[in-house]
């Protein structure tokens, strides 16, 4: 017996490639799109794949905020920060 014939059928063993889109812009990862503009990355809140480009900029505009944050996420935050301090009543002095 040989060890092609011992490893059975191939067709069932392949998976299917899901295509992945951008979270933020809805575009496709696709290294023919990507590969000049940047590429992708993973944003560390969400843990989805978007692209360079849709991360959050950092203190400089052309360099990304560390630990890398897309700009949902980061709009998110910035809503999410702005609404807590305004549901607070303002302290009595006294």
């Amino acid at each position: 017996m040989s060890i092609r014939k011992a490893g059975g059928d191939w067709e069932p063993m392949l998976l299917g490639i899901e295509p992945r889109s951008c979270k933020v812009c809805q575009q496709g990862l696709y290294r023919d799109k990507t590969m000049f503009r940047g590429g992708w990355s993973r944003c560390s809140v969400c843990d989805e794949f978007v692209h360079y480009s849709c991360l959050a900029s950092g203190k400089v505009s052309f360099l990304k905020q560390r630990p890398r944050i897309c700009k949902s996420c980061r709009t998110a935050e910035e809503q999410a920060k702005q609404a807590v301090p305004s549901s607070h009543p303002a302290p009595v002095g006294s």
